[in-house]
């Protein structure tokens, strides 16, 4: 899956850190990160903007620590527009990050999510959502503080579910509805105040498809920075009748698919696909 970048590992506790020259610089537009990729993904470097900067007789811009992976660490940055025109030049360009999961290597691809992540949520709170003065950066540990009323604001992180149903050597698998992604998925959904993960697991599969589940089985989770969630996934099995009635709102496909004429997986970073992978070879 996308967190599995062994013999590499991702440090992400709350430093106190300045950029070396071989750190990597995330630069993000609208819902798009810079970078340049021919085979592998390269990162703007800290030590090309602060020579850069040197010319201009400019000051670096503002860069906030987010995380290391092997050796290099990783800084959310806004980069002056000139210096962004110039790597453009130089064969950078913004790419979305719905199309980031197809590129190498997976350690980048695992820090490009992780980044827009936190990139997201810095965006989304400069201002205190109880009295909307300006938050300020905590100084002892990743969270944002108003010094006018106390108020505290941690990165937001959204609890789902992935849900694999099954029905004997058949699994159901369904398609969005009004989605960009169009491969094959599973039953999803966000957890909602004052459920459980396993209520989640019931919820969603009766709203979705009409079938009640029993036997709901963890199987592992994974963080997806995509979209600021901790997937969490299960399998179950149906308790009844397996008919499917489709809530087009949410899914324009779903159906039950046997265990030999599940697609292999050929991304290996996504739980959806892992789940599907396993409940095949289980029937192989």
């Amino acid at each position: 899956m996308i967190q599995d970048i062994l013999p590499q590992r991702m440090r992400n506790m709350f430093e106190r850190k300045e950029p070396c020259d071989t750190d990597r610089l995330m630069c993000f537009s609208a819902d798009k990160i810079l970078l340049r990729c021919n085979a592998m993904i390269t990162y703007p470097l800290y030590g090309d903007l602060r020579r850069w900067c040197a010319q201009k007789n400019e000051a670096d811009p503002q860069m906030i620590y987010l995380f290391s992976v092997g050796s290099a660490a990783y800084f959310l940055a806004k980069l002056p527009v000139e210096y962004t025109a110039a790597l453009r030049q130089d064969g950078y360009e913004f790419v979305r990050m719905f199309d980031i999961r197809r590129l190498a290597p997976r350690e980048e691809v695992f820090a490009a999510a992780t980044a827009w992540h936190l990139y997201a949520w810095y965006r989304d709170n400069r201002f205190c959502g109880r009295c909307g003065r300006m938050l300020v950066h905590g100084e002892s540990e990743r969270m944002l503080r108003c010094m006018d009323c106390g108020n505290i604001v941690f990165p937001k992180i959204a609890p789902a579910v992935i849900v694999g149903v099954t029905d004997g050597d058949k699994l159901l698998m369904t398609k969005y509805a009004g989605r960009e992604y169009k491969r094959y998925a599973l039953i999803a959904g966000f957890t909602e105040i004052g459920e459980t993960a396993e209520e989640t697991v019931q919820r969603e599969v009766m709203e979705e498809v009409g079938i009640r589940v029993k036997n709901i089985r963890y199987y592992k989770s994974q963080p997806w920075g995509f979209d600021m969630n901790l997937l969490m996934g299960f399998f179950c099995e149906t308790d009844g009748e397996p008919e499917i009635h489709l809530d087009e709102r949410e899914l324009s496909v779903a159906e039950w698919v046997k265990a030999g004429d599940i697609p292999d997986d050929t991304e290996g970073l996504s739980l959806t696909r892992e789940m599907m992978s396993v409940f095949k070879s289980n029937f192989s």
